[in-house]
């Protein structure tokens, strides 16, 4: 089933085209990479997609509805989630707390009032702290947690809303090999429930981790397939690879 439909999409600045004509698919639980040379237009596709900014031509489907000029909001009560290059949470207050102002967001205040939510809150807390890896740190502020948790927690807090497509860009940068092999786990977990799509400048991360890859060039998608189609793809060779 198609998730998120990107049809010819294209970005200008003025007279300067960051994104050309670019059209990608994301099935529903499926794991897509998009990798590309530093100002291949990486950022600026999935900027455009989120909704930060908005695309110059093309549309953009999510779930067979055209979202093309929503509000990043809109787009986020449609069940699209983002995680940023940066880490964005609230470091002076607890994992707990960074959990329950995520749930927070996608319930009015009335249902928030009810004892029954706040129950409810507190078993999805732990559940998402024990899926990532952060029921241990719980009471503690995130500011005390490593750089490959506080990524992890931003991870879980857009994986609270119950979204149908997480974004995540580059979720691994700054991380140890170890904290990367675990992120893979988590991502492959978190796909089960919704799609993914992942913007990475590590690319033995994303050649393990993701059903398919589209690799961007001066704004251009030269090429979508598996691990193996990329690989041997001759202008993914030109590009890309023998640049990394």
């Amino acid at each position: 089933m198609k998730l998120l439909e990107i049809i010819s999409v294209t970005k200008k600045f003025g007279s300067l085209v960051a994104v050309n004509n670019a059209s990608m698919i994301i099935n529903q639980n499926e794991i897509v990479g998009l990798i590309g040379p530093n100002g291949s237009g990486k950022s600026t596709l999935l900027h455009t997609i989120c909704g930060r900014t908005l695309a110059t031509e093309g549309s953009i489907l999510l779930e067979g509805t055209d979202i093309t000029n929503k509000t990043p909001q809109n787009r986020a009560k449609a069940g699209m989630a983002i995680k940023f290059q940066l880490a964005r949470i609230y470091l002076e207050k607890t994992v707990r707390e960074n959990l329950l102002i995520s749930l927070q967001a996608k319930e009015s205040i009335w249902r928030q009032l009810r004892s029954a939510s706040l129950k409810a809150f507190e078993l999805k807390i732990v559940e998402l702290a024990k899926e990532f890896q952060l029921e241990e740190y719980l009471n503690e502020p995130a500011k005390s947690l490593s750089h490959g948790q506080q990524q992890w927690l931003e991870i879980a807090m857009a994986m609270a809303v119950d979204p149908i497509l997480l974004l995540l860009d580059e979720p691994t940068a700054g991380m140890s090999p170890k904290e990367r092999a675990d992120t893979a786990v988590l991502i492959k977990k978190a796909s089960k429930k919704c799609g993914v799509l992942i913007v990475e400048h590590d690319l033995d991360f994303i050649k393990e981790l993701c059903n398919r890859i589209s690799v961007l060039h001066h704004g251009n998608i030269v090429a979508t397939g598996t691990r193996l189609e990329i690989e041997n793809h001759p202008k993914v060779k030109e590009v890309y690879l023998t640049r990394v």
